[in-house]
């Protein structure tokens, strides 16, 4: 008896041992930093009325801006904000990063000590390849929860300057890889769905973290051929502008409703973005309502006056950046010459103040101005709740969902592991770590390699081949050989990395580095059982050579997987996971590339130009956009899908003739509202292994000048077991999805027959127009 009570006693002082330790760490994490804005327990701020949290966050503001000095203001308008110590405040680093991941590219993140690293989700490439919305926001999710984590512990900020959401145009672009691909319909979708996972349910207005959507808008060149995105002036017509390059923002900012949109470096039709008021003051504001703040990419306005030389003198870059809309300079431009601005009378204070009034509400609706931050929503997360198990399993399921299938000639996939007990992994990519995070990363919780995932299921020989992806020489090539020789089967593991593709590194040509299309061919021709080629990169990649060879039984591409890669893509070649993304990008042959500049920004075809991605280009490829094959089979069959749309009009000025078609509808003069149609699909697991489906719907406009070949207006993604059936629903709205832009920019509706593509069906759509009660 006293034995069990000394037990009890033992473990009593035990619990309360470590739960010390606990209160200890969590006080040395609250206590490592000076104390946030509004800290309660500052005698200095408690009576200033924008620490109250219950006065509206406009007034809260308003208080706060009327107590600052010009000169503090000013220094309020960059990145690395300075910190006010007779109200309180903190300097803060605007300047943060969460492509894929916490990211420590910015100064406003720090990885060590209690946070060693975060996870790290595969490139935005590869996840927007499993055309999975609800993953994309419980990614959102995942990364939002450890910067809040990190934010609690005074090792990041609360501004995430992510997504990129530009159109993936050319294939040769360096940060493609950073992209949702080449569609604007994905890529929106893509958008709202990440940022609503980074800023949380919105609720009483309130932030989580405040993502950023970029670079708006016609930013896909970083440096080729000469020209360099600092100097580049993108000639967009009004059409490619509306239909193309500003569809994703614009999503972004109404179904997403994100804190911050990023102008870009470059000039679009002559203006700087971030000194262009009809985008940044009409749209982005005006005609979106964005409720957040706009932020110039890094040194942009700097770039404007020093190499763009847009403005005689530094102050009128500073005045017409600001007058346009700019809220917040990353950079030291507007800390410089915004007061000589004023002092020149160029600008007036009270657009300053607009600026800040942008930038300090989103900090509000954060919370940094509410005290310290373990008394709010989101106080309790710390070091415990970075690179959990869950987080890192979601790393991994989110690679599995982006790998695609690309060709499997003869079922050479999936290996049997009675079959195929030894395993041949070489290539230059064949057991790397960092190049499977891609670019914009930060630091990973930790990495599996392909070789060390195929290791978890067969023996394997290893081989490189080439000592890194540019491959500049074939010594190695016989020992390659020698290991394919001996193996049941072999896994080739190539492709590209950032030495090849990344920011301000833009491709020349789409072929495989050096010798490694050498190395794909001699191994193929010596291996003694199946070769399978892995293709890991972020842009595309012309394999016509391996496509065509018959040594090669089949071809997937992974991007850049993320830490848990080598996983995901074993788990792919074994068939614990059945293969379910496809291509968010077309393939294009090298030739293309020939004929096409990267300057040229066109997305339609004309005399000696081919046009640009599936919508527009109708010449050979690789490998199409949307393509990706199962190791089973999928049967559609539309269940419900209307064959008659009638548009009511709001006025009889909606009616157009044009060149462009013969009769169409302006988006603007009609009731949108009810104009959303819902298409019903059963979809069958044909095949004898479970499986998941993307349904792709695309739409093709009665025919006309200007309109796209196809557009895809939806997506669905499903689990199906073997030999089962399950119904599927995809609206199609008919103002967003059914419409085209004419050549002055203006969204219709045309009037006649639409096509679906609904899977491998088709179906037909008539919209006819509505006059109803109008009278002339």
């Amino acid at each position: 008896m006293a034995s069990g009570y000394n037990n009890k006693l033992s473990l009593l002082a035990l619990v309360l041992c470590v739960s010390a330790l606990l209160l200890c760490s969590t006080f040395n994490l609250v206590h490592a930093r000076p104390p946030f804005a509004c800290d309660p327990r500052n005698p200095l701020t408690r009576g200033f009325k924008f620490c109250r949290t219950r006065v509206p966050v406009h007034m809260r503001v308003q208080d706060l801006i009327g107590r600052l000095t010009l000169q503090e203001k000013i220094r309020l308008l960059v990145n690395n904000a300075i910190a006010v110590p007779r109200l309180g405040i903190q300097g803060y680093e605007w300047w943060s990063e969460a492509l894929h991941g916490v990211s420590n590219v910015g100064p406003g993140t720090k990885f060590g000590g209690a946070f060693p690293g975060a996870t790290s989700f595969p490139q935005v490439i590869t996840t927007a390849a499993s055309f999975n919305q609800s993953l994309w926001q419980e990614i959102g999710q995942v990364v939002s929860d450890e910067a809040r984590a990190m934010y609690n512990g005074g090792q990041a900020g609360l501004t995430y300057w992510s997504p990129n959401v530009n159109i993936f145009r050319d294939p040769r672009w360096g940060r493609g890889q950073e992209t949702p691909g080449e569609d604007p319909v994905l890529a929106a979708k893509y958008a709202a769905s990440y940022v609503k996972g980074l800023q949380g349910d919105g609720a009483g207005n309130r932030l989580k973290v405040a993502a950023c959507c970029k670079h708006y808008t016609a930013y896909d060149l970083d440096n080729w051929n000469g020209v360099d995105r600092f100097h580049f002036n993108a000639r967009v017509s009004k059409q490619d502008l509306a239909d193309t390059y500003d569809v994703p923002f614009r999503g972004c900012v109404l179904e997403g409703k994100v804190a911050s949109v990023m102008c870009s470096y470059n000039q679009v039709n002559g203006k700087p973005t971030c000194a262009d008021p009809d985008l940044l003051k009409n749209t982005i504001r005006g005609q979106w309502k964005l409720n957040g703040y706009i932020v110039s990419d890094c040194d942009s306005v700097g770039v404007l006056y020093d190499e763009q030389h847009y403005t005689k003198t530094p102050e009128e870059a500073a005045a017409d950046s600001i007058k346009a809309g700019l809220d917040l300079d990353c950079g030291p431009f507007l800390a410089i010459h915004t007061e000589g601005a004023i002092k020149s009378g160029l600008l007036q204070e009270i657009d300053v103040n607009y600026a800040l009034a942008n930038t300090l509400t989103v900090q509000m609706r954060l919370g940094m101005f509410d005290g310290e931050p373990s008394a709010q929503q989101y106080g309790n997360l710390g070091p415990r709740d970075v690179c959990t198990p869950a987080h890192q399993q979601l790393a991994l399921e989110a690679a599995r969902q982006g790998i695609v299938l690309l060709q499997n000639n003869r079922h050479s996939l999936p290996l049997s592991t009675v079959r195929y007990r030894t395993i041949a992994v070489i290539g230059p990519n064949s057991d790397v770590t960092v190049t499977m995070i891609g670019n914009y990363a930060g630091v990973a919780c930790g990495y599996t390699t392909p070789l060390q995932g195929i290791g978890r299921y067969t023996k394997t020989i290893h081989q490189q081949g080439c000592t890194d992806v540019a491959c500049t020489g074939n010594q190695l090539f016989g020992a390659a050989e020698a290991a394919a020789r001996q193996a049941d089967a072999t896994v080739l593991v190539m492709g590209l990395d950032q030495s090849i593709e990344a920011e301000f590194r833009d491709r020349t040509g789409l072929l495989l580095p050096g010798h490694q299309q050498e190395l794909v061919s001699r191994v193929a021709r010596a291996s003694r059982g199946p070769t399978i080629l892995v293709l890991m990169s972020g842009g595309p990649i012309d394999v016509s050579f391996a496509k065509n060879d018959p040594k090669i039984g089949a071809i997937i591409w992974v991007g850049y997987p993320g830490q848990a890669g080598g996983t995901a893509i074993a788990d792919v070649l074994f068939g614990t996971t059945n293969p379910g993304g496809k291509l968010p990008m077309t393939w294009y042959p090298q030739d293309y590339v020939s004929k096409v500049p990267m300057t040229n920004m066109a997305m339609r075809p004309a005399r000696g130009y081919p046009g640009r991605t599936y919508r527009f280009y109708k010449g050979p490829v690789v490998f199409p956009f949307g393509l990706g094959l199962s190791y089973t089979t999928f049967a559609h069959s539309l269940a419900q899908v209307p064959t008659l749309v009638s548009v009511r009009l709001t006025s009889l000025s909606a009616t157009t003739n044009s060149t462009m078609l013969s009769s169409a509808v302006r988006v603007s003069h009609t009731n949108c509202n009810s104009l959303s149609l819902p298409v019903h699909v059963d979809i069958k697991n044909t095949g004898a292994r479970d499986g998941t489906h993307t349904l792709l719907v695309f739409s093709s406009p009665p025919l006309g000048k200007w309109a796209a070949n196809k557009q895809l207006v939806g997506f669905h993604k499903v689990h199906i077991l073997a030999g089962s059936q399950k119904r599927v629903k995809v609206d199609v709205h008919v103002c967003k999805h059914l419409s085209v832009v004419d050549q002055f920019g203006i969204r219709r509706i045309p009037i006649g027959e639409h096509k679906l593509q609904i899977g491998d069906l088709e179906h037909h759509i008539s919209i006819e127009a509505n006059l109803g009660d109008i009278r002339s």
